[in-house]
């Protein structure tokens, strides 16, 4: 009896996030024991493409918190928000951040003041284009494509800020981070005692030192384990969702071709890489190149793992227009497109 007790007292003590990735793997090895070892293979190796992205992401967070530099961009970030915005989502488009390389870099940002209509601007943007994307991108889909591509980045996260800063004016998200137990990010971890200064060299002060070291751990475990069960979740829609029916769905230039590929969007993970070859091909198959657009934007905002993160992130209302503003600017987007191309 007190073995059994022990137990539940583990199983309720273990990350459920943990958990529930134990628990759907066990289930897949027990109902389908192929698909197990397909879906281990297939998370393992998204984790090791994502893993220099993370690392470097994780890294920029810690030493920024570290610093002090995050408490110099806060006050920044809090003057005119118009100006700040519009660097805001220029920079977002420019920067080498994935849709989920970028959540320390929020987290720090939030947790140390920085409004969240700047950072809604940057957060919207920095997945769906870098430099290197681009020169990838060009030859495959066209300069045409790419640059309408880069174009929608910028625009998308410009009108999310501003709009974000419409209603956060107004009193909505006014505490938009979740709290969390030991810290996530710089959700609620080790800080500064009541020190303002800028120090470069933080590995000079033990006490900073300590900070980064904390930081990096605690916001590494926090992506380690949400992607890893986003990825898992993904490999079922892998397998079950073949390229053929998304393209199937989508081909042609029916009025419903943009909403669908939407979204189909959404849920559907595709890094920013390896959606060139997989929407050229469906481009190729049929789809109309305002959906292929719209769904290269909607993956790369509102991907399963993405949103999985912010959710662990923020609260619900913040997590729903981040949604929100994710669907309406990838249909903005395609609908624009398609109606250029068309002309």
């Amino acid at each position: 009896m007190t073995d059994i007790t022990l137990s539940l007292d583990v199983v309720r003590r273990m990350d459920r996030v943990v958990l529930a990735t134990l628990g759907l793997f066990a289930l897949l090895l027990a109902a389908v024991p192929g698909q197990s070892l397909d879906s281990l293979v297939f998370t393992l190796d998204s984790l090791v493409f994502i893993a220099p992205f993370l690392l470097a992401s994780v890294l920029v967070a810690a030493s920024v918190k570290a610093t002090g530099l995050d408490r110099q961009i806060a006050v920044i970030f809090s003057g005119r928000q118009a100006p700040v915005i519009f660097v805001a989502a220029l920079f977002g488009a420019l920067s080498p951040f994935c849709s989920c390389g970028v959540v320390p870099i929020i987290a720090a940002l939030l947790a140390s003041g920085v409004p969240l209509a700047p950072v809604m601007a940057f957060w919207i943007a920095s997945p769906l284009m870098d430099p290197e994307m681009f020169v990838l991108m060009a030859p495959v889909m066209g300069l045409e494509f790419t640059l309408a591509k880069t174009l929608s980045a910028f625009s998308i996260g410009l009108v999310a800020g501003f709009a974000t800063h419409a209603l956060t004016a107004r009193g909505a998200f006014a505490d938009p981070l979740k709290a969390f137990d030991g810290g996530c990010g710089g959700c609620a971890g080790p800080s500064l005692e009541d020190d303002t200064k800028l120090v470069w060299r933080f590995w000079h002060e033990g006490e900073r030192r300590a900070l980064f070291a904390g930081e990096a751990r605690t916001t590494g475990w926090f992506l380690f384990k949400w992607l890893t069960l986003a990825f898992l979740l993904e490999s079922l829609m892998v397998a079950y969702v073949p390229a053929e029916a998304i393209a199937s769905s989508l081909g042609g230039d029916s009025l419903w071709a943009i909403p669908l590929a939407v979204i189909v969007g959404v849920p559907a993970y595709l890094n920013g890489y390896a959606a060139i070859p997989t929407v050229s091909a469906l481009v190729d198959m049929g789809m109309a190149p305002g959906a292929g657009l719209a769904f290269m934007v909607a993956g790369g905002v509102t991907s399963i793992p993405a949103a999985m993160a912010v959710f662990a992130l923020v609260r619900r209302p913040v997590f729903m227009w981040y949604l929100a503003l994710g669907l309406t600017g990838s249909l903005a987007v395609g609908l624009t497109y398609q109606a250029y191309v068309t002309l």
